[in-house]
């Protein structure tokens, strides 16, 4: 585990930014979905995501880099297949962002309803 210091954020794990770079891009979220089901080669990546050998190679790369994806070469094939990795760590942060946002809104509703009850006693007195 690497730390870096960030100006922002105190501190930031290094293995975090590999993960959410990995994820960012949909072929290699489609990668990492086809290779939950079955090991592949790169070839049949490449052909599944319609791609060049060399476009698949790179995005296999940035995945083996996360470590969310392992490949072997036998012969002249390379098959990929799900990494050790499981983003615990990753789902972990997510969760706990989720949780102050959805903490936000509910102080955001509470305040909005606060707001229409008063408009709602407001406008009575007005009629009166």
């Amino acid at each position: 585990m690497y730390y870096i210091l960030n100006h922002m954020v105190q501190y930031t794990w290094i293995g975090f930014d590999a993960s959410f770079a990995a994820l960012s891009d949909a072929t290699r979220r489609g990668v990492l979905e086809h290779l939950g089901r079955t090991d592949a080669s790169i070839t049949d990546l490449a052909e599944k995501f319609h791609m060049t050998l060399t476009g698949m190679k790179k995005h296999v790369g940035v995945l083996e880099q996360a470590g969310l994806v392992t490949t072997e070469k036998v012969g002249r094939v390379r098959t990929c297949k799900l990494g050790l990795r499981r983003l615990e760590e990753e789902a972990a942060w997510i969760e706990r962002y989720r949780q102050l946002w959805d903490a936000r809104f509910d102080e955001l509703d509470k305040v909005v309803e606060e707001l229409k009850r008063k408009e709602t006693v407001d406008g009575r007195k007005k009629r009166q």
